[in-house]
């Protein structure tokens, strides 16, 4: 018989049974039979969690699939972390003399290898179809024996603006399936069967969900695996930081300008003075807000009427993390991942974060 991790006893030892008493179990359960102990916690490997959830539904193509997807992510960024780690000793850093992108930016060094990496893992995984990347002017239609019915959209180096400063940056992922299209399939974000990023920092930290909670794994150099280090996280419903450019509050609505006054002053519904953490880097703002709890915002303004951020590889992403771990994310007017896109670069405005502190700004976004 088969064997199902099951709850684990005062002993803190792991208990399996099979045969009958088989189950399957979801995300939430796999984490939590994984962490009775620190030994035991940091035994079990993105790897093994995958696994695990392949013999909790053997049965489930689609969780195979995503198994091999998610074996291309791991091996993408286990390169990315490494060549981040050493751009500073390797000539990584600085511009790549490519000029622009298709979003109008300077291209750096790592810009364009990050984007090699992540293309060239997720291919050999024989389940994409088509790769949509933040460095690329169109998307890029996998066929053969490599193709698959799997879409990536992907930023594969945010905030490489601070990567000559050595302040953290990372790596974006959204996953849905192409259900046969043949050409670049645009959905709304709730389509998503995966979604995630990796950030490169003092560790380098991957948090992901599958749309049954939310669990980050920490890479260990010396084994060269990802171990599980945060099962089940949980957003506060309400923080008391605030993340943006506020450099930008000249340029913003009257409503949102009218939200940070009673922010920052102690006069909002929580009555608490917030404080302002920005890193310029959306991998490392969410990140801590994705635990501490809290806003991170980018709105739209007179500069980008759209809003800034990129809808499909960038806000739909964060917004399944930030919703499968108890928060929200808004465009001001609805939901991000119910914002249907029209472009593969298409940007949206952004709010999200602890529930409680997205629903509060909101309400002054539509004052």
């Amino acid at each position: 018989a088969s064997l199902s991790a099951k709850s684990v006893g005062r002993a803190g030892t792991l208990r399996l049974r099979g045969g009958q008493n088989d189950h399957q179990m979801d995300d939430r359960e796999i984490a939590r039979t994984a962490v009775f102990s620190k030994k035991n916690r940091l035994s079990m490997t993105l790897s093994d969690f995958m696994r695990e959830r392949c013999l909790s539904n053997p049965k489930d193509e689609a969780t195979k699939e995503l198994e091999c997807i998610m074996n291309g992510v791991q091996a993408a960024c286990r390169l990315i972390a490494d060549m981040v780690g050493k751009a500073g000793i390797q000539d990584m850093t600085g511009l790549a003399g490519t000029g622009e992108n298709v979003q109008g930016e300077e291209q750096k060094k790592l810009d364009i290898l990050s984007n090699d990496v992540f293309k060239d893992k997720l291919a050999k995984t024989g389940c994409m179809a088509f790769l949509g990347s933040e460095e690329e002017d169109e998307a890029i239609h996998i066929t053969g024996k490599h193709g698959g019915d799997y879409v990536a959209v992907f930023d594969p180096l945010d905030g490489s603006s601070n990567i000559d400063a050595a302040i953290s940056v990372g790596t974006i992922f959204g996953i849905y399936k192409a259900n046969g299209a043949k050409t670049f399939p645009l959905v709304k974000g709730e389509a998503q069967v995966a979604a995630g990023y990796c950030m490169y920092s003092t560790s380098s930290i991957m948090m992901v969900t599958f749309g049954e909670g939310v669990h980050g794994f920490t890479l260990d150099s010396s084994l060269g695996e990802f171990v599980l280090t945060h099962p089940n996280v949980k957003m506060p419903k309400r923080g008391k930081i605030y993340s943006t450019n506020q450099g930008n509050l000249p340029q913003w609505p009257s409503g949102i300008k009218t939200y940070f006054e009673k922010l920052t002053t102690g006069e909002g519904e929580s009555k608490t003075k917030y404080s302002l953490r920005y890193i310029g880097s959306m991998v490392g703002d969410m990140h801590r807000t994705l635990l501490y709890g809290g806003i991170f915002l980018y709105p739209a303004d007179d500069k980008n009427k759209n809003g800034k951020l990129r809808l499909l590889y960038e806000a739909n992403p964060m917004a399944m993390l930030a919703e499968n771990a108890g928060g929200k994310a808004s465009t001001g007017k609805e939901r991000v991942m119910e914002l249907m896109p029209t472009k593969l670069h298409d940007r949206c405005p952004i709010y999200i974060g602890s529930a409680e502190d997205v629903d509060e700004c909101v309400k002054y976004v539509n004052a």
